[in-house]
């Protein structure tokens, strides 16, 4: 038997495409499974609360806080600021401008200034929440706007020009010029953000981190108290949702915990509270969009001009990729000829904007999507005629070279948007609905119905190059039980699910034999962060290149029992038998699992083995925001319709249909969970979750009182998903697609259905504006804006 070389002679079919249930959801159900918090604390284990900033803007005085007051309060026990920092005090994910603990300024309102230590919890909390910060209050800019005005970024604009788009714009038939904004969004775990730091002998530390990217934390916990990266062992079993919030920000609470537990030589836990959480962490980057765009009769978009400026805060953070990704995704599915779009990153004295799913995607989506519908909208048409009419083209059909080439020079090699969205017309009856609709609006002087279609394409790899990388280590024991070990963290979206029946076929034993266990940096060292949704993809590959060695020296040991060639030998579902023996129970014909396990044991045979993986045919400059980004694309259609009332702004969400594409599925029954979350949560983002600041900076939607997310009842009982049939044309795991943030984008569809419908309160030419989050006010106004101009 030769040695298999590619992932689909890797993983012979198996568990491939069961829907299998969430290996930890009779747990979730039962209220068991372990978090970070849930763990049995250690003896003499003391608790972290963090002093916060109280001004956006400020010079510190001194060390800004009183020792001797905070020693004094009931039960503390230490208090410690940037000062007692004996290393790097940085939590800056790429450029290291982000102090975990404010030294000699505060940036904005809750910036942590210092750790007080207590014997209780509620002692910390209690202590920080009492603790007068020194601080001399300095003007601060909070706003994109006024970033602009003054010139305030984090770093310079970056953009893409391809053909002449201000000469197109000029001799098109059509001209269209406008600005749209889309908000903020706090990832809003349900698991906030902790860290249970345990000194170990000889200066080492092991962290228990709720964490998306435990390498990271191991590195800048390390770099913090000068130790190496090997004295400090991050382990994450599970998260309770990260949604990107925990991908950077974990570690300023990461390096807190362990700068106390360093010192005091004792373990600490910090676990802080929702307030506190939202006021300290980043959230979704807003963006103010202005668009500049010429098209002819058809709607066709024959030049287009964007200006992308977007709130980043106080520090980098992941500012550059995220707004690198929005310009990346400008064009969505549809070709752009002549385009100009560039990218401003705004400073402002406010948290710094992090990751959050889609990384940018999302905005760059909307902002075409909005241009889509102005479009279609001045010249009378079906959106869905203009999307037609703009959609990347075969070259040898379009007659145009460019057709199918992305702005940033990228080849599109498995574009299948337009088979997508038809299926999607054909399964919703969109032509049918589209006249109810219409029907309904014409009878209905109050409430308005909205419909809209939203494509997507999403590419899938981190545009940083080198994170492209996975790890992994199995393990198998003598009684056939697998131990498997990848640098992926669980944060509820089934990914140790995938990996156990990833590592199942590719041993030939049952799924139920495999056990994945939780991630740890001294099991597998310098994994990239679990995010850009390469999770399956990366460590799924990784965990095949492990388990392919283990399974040919099982076929050599099955071969030698069964006395054949090892080309006979077929491992499968639990068994080691001869190809195409009759009689697979046989002795003669075949041996079990665990008695194979057992005998390769005997015969001093390798059972575990680590594997590794790199994504192939990556090529892109980051500066020049030109070559092959992506690995692939992910495609997928959502059809939404709307109510709304144009006398109070309320609004329903009637129905939803979706199309998307997930490839092979290695678990149709995960995969549908994430294409109907990501959508609710996309939809929770372009419609009630708003951040609301006060002129001095401080956020007022802090806690689950005053910011709104989707709730069950937001959901309508049609909710229809369909899995497109296709298969991926790149090598993944069982040729299968990323799932995690694509499908968050088909909520722009629930949008620009609440658009559709207040253009049914204004007439069929008015002009409208709507900013998201489509709140019921902006709906209400935008109602009456558009009444107006009718």
């Amino acid at each position: 038997m030769n040695a298999p070389t590619t992932l689909k002679e890797l993983l012979p079919a198996g568990a491939q495409g069961r829907e299998l249930r969430h290996e930890s959801a009779h747990l979730h159900v039962t209220g068991t499974a372990t978090y970070t918090d849930d763990m049995p604390e250690l003896a003499g284990t003391l608790y972290a609360a963090l002093v916060l900033s109280p001004v956006a803007h400020g010079e510190l005085v001194g060390e800004g806080i009183d020792r001797g007051a905070l020693l004094a309060q009931h039960g503390v026990v230490a208090v410690f600021t940037a000062k007692d920092i004996p290393g790097k005090n940085n939590c800056g994910p790429i450029i290291p401008d982000d102090p975990f603990l404010a030294a000699g300024k505060v940036d904005f309102v809750g910036q942590p200034v210092a750790v007080v230590v207590a014997r209780e919890m509620l002692y910390a909390r209690e202590a920080a929440k009492k603790a007068v910060v020194a601080v001399k209050e300095l003007a601060p800019i909070l706003t994109i706007d006024e970033a602009m005005a003054a010139g305030s970024f984090i770093m310079p604009p970056k953009g893409i020009t391809r053909g002449e788009p201000a000469a197109a714009i000029a001799a098109a038939p059509h001209r269209l010029q406008g600005r749209t904004n889309c908000g903020q969004q706090e990832q809003f775990y349900l698991e906030g953000q902790i860290t249970y730091a345990v000194p170990r002998e000889d200066g080492q530390l092991t962290l228990f981190v709720s964490t998306q990217h435990p390498d990271g934390n191991q590195r800048e916990a390390a770099e913090a108290l000068n130790l190496s990266t090997a004295d400090v062992e991050v382990i994450c079993r599970r998260m309770g949702g990260g949604f990107g919030g925990k991908e950077g920000n974990a570690s300023i609470f990461s390096q807190s915990a362990a700068l106390a537990a360093h010192k005091l030589g004792l373990p600490v836990k910090l676990r802080v509270n929702r307030d506190d959480d939202m006021m300290i962490t980043g959230k979704r980057h807003d963006f103010r969009i202005d668009y500049d765009v010429g098209f002819d009769d058809a709607g066709r978009i024959l030049g287009a001009d964007f200006v992308l400026a977007s709130r980043c805060g106080y520090s980098a953070d992941f500012s550059g990729p995220v707004n690198d990704r929005a310009v990346l995704h400008i064009d969505n599915c549809y070709w752009l000829p002549n385009l100009k779009v560039i990218s401003h990153r705004c400073k402002t004295n406010t948290q710094s904007a992090t990751a959050f799913r889609g990384f940018g995607g999302p905005q760059g989506m909307f902002g075409i999507e909005t241009v889509i519908e102005a479009i279609a909208r001045r010249l009378g048409k079906d959106p869905q005629e203009v999307r037609r009419a703009n959609l990347y083209r075969d070259p040898a059909v379009s007659g145009e070279a460019g057709s199918m080439t992305t702005q940033y020079g990228q080849v599109i090699e498995d574009f299948i948007a337009d088979g997508v969205m038809a299926q999607l017309e054909t399964e919703s009856g969109y032509a049918q609905r589209r006249a109810a609709v219409a029907a309904f609006n014409a009878s209905s002087k109050y409430r308005k119905r909205g419909l809209a279609i939203s494509p997507l394409k999403f590419g899938i790899s981190f545009t940083a190059t080198m994170l492209n990388q996975a790890g992994a280590l199995v393990n198998i024991y003598q009684d056939g039980s697998v131990s498997v070990n990848h640098g992926g963290t669980e944060m509820g979206q089934g990914l140790n699910t995938k990996m156990a029946q990833v590592a199942a076929d590719g041993l030939g034993c049952d799924v139920q034999r495999v056990r994945v266990t939780g991630t740890d940096t001294q099991k597998v060292p310098n994994a990239s962060a679990t995010a850009a949704s390469a999770g399956a993809d990366l460590n799924g590959a990784a965990i095949a290149a492990a388990c392919a060695p283990l399974r040919q020296r099982l076929v050599e040991v099955a071969a030698g029992l069964l006395k054949c060639a090892p080309d006979a030998i077929e491992l499968i579902a639990g068994q080691a038998r001869r190809t195409g023996a009759e009689g697979q129970n046989d002795p003669k014909n075949s041996v079990a699992w665990k008695d194979l396990v057992k005998q390769a044991w005997l015969q001093r045979v390798g059972l575990s083995q680590t594997g590794f993986y790199m994504t192939p045919e990556i090529k892109y400059d980051f500066m020049t925001l030109q070559g092959r980004a992506f690995y692939y694309f992910c495609y997928g259609a959502a059809l939404t319709e709307v109510e709304i009332d144009t006398r109070t702004g309320e609004w329903w969400l009637k129905a939803v249909d979706i199309v998307h594409d997930v490839g092979r599925s290695i678990n149709p029954a995960i995969d549908r969970g994430q294409i109907e979350g990501a959508y609710v949560q996309g939809m929770g983002w372009l419609t009630m979750e708003e951040c609301v600041w006060d002129k001095k900076g401080k956020l007022l939607t802090h806690g689950p009182s005053t910011y709104k997310i989707p709730v069950a009842s937001d959901i309508p009982e049609h909710f229809r998903v369909s899995l497109y049939d296709t298969e991926n044309v790149k090598e993944t795991p069982y040729r299968s697609k990323a799932v995690g943030e694509p499908p968050l984008m088909l909520a722009l569809s629930a949008f620009f259905a609440i658009k559709d419908a207040v253009g049914a309160a204004g007439g069929p030419r008015a002009d409208v504006q709507l900013d998201a989050p489509a709140t019921p006010e902006r709906i209400l106004l935008a109602c009456e804006a558009a009444r107006r101009a009718a």
